[in-house]
C-alpha cells in the first residue's frame, strides 16, 4: 500500500506535467481553444500519467530528471524534454504558485540529499 506522501508527490508532480503539456499544447499546436490538447500531447499526457502511477521510487525522489532509472522510452523522453524546455520558463506566468512550489521543493530535496 503507497503511503499518503507517496500519493501526495504523485498528484504534484502530475498536476505540474499536465500544467507545462497545455501550456506547450496551446502556444505550438492548432488547438487554440484551451479546453482539448492535441493528440500528440494528449498521447504524451497518458503516458507521463502512467509512468507516474508505476513509479516505485516516488517515496524517494524529488523529480523524474533526478531519477537513477529513467523509464521513459527514448521517444516519449524527447518529446517531455521539448516541453519542459519550452513551458518550464514560462510557467511562473500562469501557474507562480505551483511554480514556486516546485522550485522550492527542489531546494529542500538538494538540501536533504547533500546532508545523507
Amino acid at each position: 500500500m503507497e503511503s499518503k506522501k507517496s500519493q501526495r508527490k504523485r498528484q504534484k508532480e502530475i498536476m505540474l506535467v499536465s500544467q507545462m503539456i497545455k501550456l506547450y499544447c496551446h502556444k505550438n499546436h492548432t488547438n487554440q481553444n484551451g479546453k482539448v490538447l492535441c493528440e500528440d500531447c494528449q498521447q504524451l499526457l497518458e503516458y507521463a500519467r502512467f509512468r507516474s502511477a508505476k513509479c516505485r521510487f516516488m517515496e524517494n525522489k524529488t523529480f523524474c530528471s533526478n531519477c537513477r532509472i529513467q523509464c521513459y522510452s527514448p521517444e516519449m523522453k524527447k518529446r517531455i524534454q521539448k516541453v519542459m524546455r519550452y513551458s518550464g520558463p514560462r510557467i511562473i506566468i500562469y501557474h507562480p504558485v505551483l511554480c514556486l512550489k516546485h522550485a522550492l521543493t527542489g531546494v529542500i530535496e538538494k538540501r536533504r540529499t547533500k546532508c545523507d
